[in-house]
């Protein structure tokens, strides 16, 4: 079909209705042909007189149904309402419309025979267009508006990088919106340039104070002068800016802050700078409260020494029963207690229940102690201190039974020398979670210092009790995982010995992201994964269930590694967060002949370790990681007699002081000086390999291991 116009343009005959010369019609008709923006004609009745192959071609309809017909004839719905919108408005107002972006659908291909004008390949995209349109009022020689020309030009690729621009910005806000930082921006020479919200949110500045005295002008007047110089020069040398300041709030307090803030380059030049400041209030509270300790714990300096080591003692607690017995120790040698116990409200903060301290050495959850709980309504001292949230102090036993009664005695009674006693609660969050108790065998008065002391210590004691009443959550739900998600025991085969070990990076939360399975599927053959989702604790073991048991189930269904993996990617990419980083390597052996197919989805290559030849890693692209983009390959195997098969975690042969290339290396080092007695036994092997490796270095990553042996037959 030709593009020759049926009805006559305004200007086709050429200006001021002389006939268009030669360059004229050349240039006609190239703009009709070949020019790779749409153009269109449409006159007063919005009819589409004229129209190019680029224009047609973008809308998906030929040339011959666009010319002579509304757009509401051959459009769809939508598109058809946004072009006649537009030509209304033109001619309407006389005026150009632009900027205007039209959604269009897609074409499908012509069906064969059919005439589609000279547009070749018509569209074939699935997906919408997005072309951005320019409408312009065309007139005759004698200024009369004869119609509307459209000029269109496919933006979709840009619209769409703009939108995920968009969306990394909106991200980037969401994440300083829900970060305790608030960020801002400076001039290259320190000045203002943009608002504020967050900081005006919290110093209660107007805009336009901002504008005037930005951040410096909340600065409190003892901090201004220096930290303004500060800026100053840091701006001067364009280098870091990184301090601490206070900040008068919109309430008229003052908060702390830490700042920092780095020049933005381009080129030579600073273009301006970002700054990022976190509220450390209650961090400077903490750090001025340990000061105002030290000062008035000066002369009692075994006090303050004991205060620290228990500060050092009580991070290191996991457990609430370790955490039990560094106050019991610190107790007797800080105040010189005699006796000392921890108790710890039930859920209905009902009762309270004490625990008995671990033995040095052990390990382990806290338990109650071999006595009945304590009711909080009880008159006790613990129970006091509970109730009341504040220290209970009774410095002889005639104070206790002023206060008491016979309560504390009666409960106590196997400890019958006491004579003072102080109780104290153990508060999160303003709530208490228990109580701490020192009792003394003489009548004992309680210092201002050291009362000061004791509430210390009880404010550690408590935010180490939390921590360790959340780890030891974890640590029961990470073991019950651990427990479900591998393996208790590997197949036994007459054919191939298999062995396997798993190394967490911490010896008490035992379980990671690392796991490994062996499973027999219906034609007896062997599926063999190893794999590691980033991460530690519950959510890597919930991650790592997810993709375990996503494995068998797709393996069960079509087992071969390409399929099995391909498979796993679909899921990832439809359940999983986009930062989640999981690889998997998934082998299909036959154990009788110790053929197979493997596929490897970003994880280590596996180790082959033959008695002929020297030891080597496989050097077969490792293929990317569960959910990225690619093309699932599989490659076909044999494990020979006597030869050995090793699946590895990166944990193995990466860490802080070693790189993956160099662990690789050292691997296949290690490997080659295993003694042949060893390279024969899978269960020496693994422990050969893992301690060798792991030799010198600090393991930061949890280790999974898994051999196949073929042994060779019988003499």
């Amino acid at each position: 079909m030709s593009t020759e116009m049926s009805v006559p343009h305004p200007r086709v005959s050429g200006v001021e209705g002389q006939p268009m010369d030669a360059s004229d019609a050349a240039l006609y008709a190239t703009l009709l042909k070949e020019a790779p923006g749409g153009l269109a004609f449409f006159d007063r009745d919005l009819c589409c007189r004229r129209v190019n192959d680029a224009l047609a071609a973008l809308l998906g309809v030929p040339v011959r149904d666009l010319q002579q017909r509304r757009p509401s004839e051959v459009l769809p719905e939508a598109p058809a309402a946004a072009f006649e919108t537009a030509l209304r408005k033109v001619i309407a107002e006389d005026r150009p419309v632009s900027d205007l972006d039209l959604v269009v659908p897609a074409g499908e291909p012509a069906a064969p025979g059919d005439d589609t004008g000279d547009v070749p390949g018509v569209a074939t995209a699935v997906e919408e267009r997005i072309l951005a349109c320019t409408w312009l009022p065309a007139r005759g020689a004698d200024g009369e508006l004869l119609g509307v020309v459209l000029t269109a030009l496919e933006v979709t690729e840009r619209r769409r990088a703009e939108e995920v621009i968009r969306r990394k910005e909106q991200r980037y806000r969401s994440l300083v919106e829900a970060s305790a930082q608030v960020v801002w921006v400076a001039a290259p020479d320190g000045g203002v340039i943009d608002d504020a919200p967050e900081w005006r949110t919290i110093t209660g500045q107007t805009p336009d104070d901002y504008a005037v005295g930005g951040w410096l002008a909340a600065v409190h007047p003892e901090d201004r002068p220096r930290i303004e110089a500060a800026w100053d020069e840091c701006v001067a040398e364009n280098r870091v800016f990184e301090t601490n300041y206070r900040i008068r709030t919109k309430s008229g307090t003052y908060r702390h802050f830490d700042v920092r803030a780095v020049p933005i380059w381009q080129g030579d030049a600073v273009i301006e700078w970002v700054g990022a400041n976190t509220d450390v209030t209650g961090q400077r509270e903490a750090e001025e409260m340990r000061g105002r300790l030290t000062e008035q714990l000066s002369a009692a300096a075994l006090r303050t020494a004991r205060l620290q080591q228990a500060t050092s003692m009580l991070a290191e607690a996991l457990t609430v029963s370790q955490v039990v017995l560094v106050i019991t120790e610190v107790g007797r040698s800080a105040i010189g207690a005699d006796y000392s116990a921890v108790a710890l409200l039930d859920d209905d903060k009902l009762r309270l229940s004490i625990v008995a301290p671990s033995q040095p050495g052990a390990e382990g959850e806290a338990s109650p102690a071999s006595r009945d709980d304590i009711k909080v309504s009880d008159q006790t001292v613990m129970s006091v201190a509970v109730r009341e949230s504040r220290p209970f102090l009774a410095e002889h036993p005639d104070s206790l039974r002023l206060q008491l009664g016979h309560g504390e005695r009666d409960l106590f009674a196997q400890h019958t020398e006491e004579r003072a006693w102080v109780g104290l609660p153990l508060l999160a969050a303003g709530a208490p979670i228990g109580a701490l108790r020192f009792s003394f065998t003489r009548p004992r008065e309680i210092t201002e210092e050291e009362r000061v002391f004791l509430e210390a210590l009880a404010g550690q004691c408590a935010l180490a009790v939390e921590r360790a009443l959340l780890f030891e959550r974890e640590h029961r739900t990470a073991e019950e995982l651990q427990r479900s998600l591998l393996p208790s025991d590997l197949p036994q085969l007459p054919s191939m010995v298999l062995a396997a070990r798993y190394n967490p990076a911490t010896r008490h939360v035992q379980v990671g992201g690392d796991w490994y399975d062996v499973f027999h599927l219906p034609d007896r053959r062997l599926a063999v994964a190893v794999g590691d989702v980033m991460g530690k604790g519950v959510l890597a073991a919930a991650g790592m269930g997810r993709v375990r048991n996503a494995l068998r189930a797709l393996a069960l269904n079509d087992p071969r590694p390409a399929a099995v993996l391909a498979g796993l990617d679909r899921l990832f990419s439809a359940t999983e967060d986009e930062e989640q980083f999981t690889t998997v390597a998934y082998a299909v052996i036959d154990p009788e002949t110790g053929q197979g197919e493997f596929s490897n989805a970003g994880h280590p290559p596996p180790l082959l370790i033959s008695p002929d030849t020297p030891a080597r890693v496989s050097t077969r692209e490792p293929g990317t990681p569960l959910g990225w983009p690619s093309q699932r390959q599989q490659t076909s195997f044999s494990i020979e007699i006597g030869n050995t098969v090793v699946f590895y975690s990166d944990g193995l042969v990466e860490n802080r002081r070693r790189g993956v290339d160099a662990g690789l290396d050292e691997l296949v080092a290690v490997a080659e000086d295993a003694p042949p007695e060893v390279v024969g036994d899978p269960e020496r092997l693994v422990d050969f390999l893992v301690d060798r490796m792991l030799a010198g270095y600090e393991q930061v990553d949890d280790v999974t291991v898994l051999a196949l042996h073929v042994p060779p037959e019988p003499a």
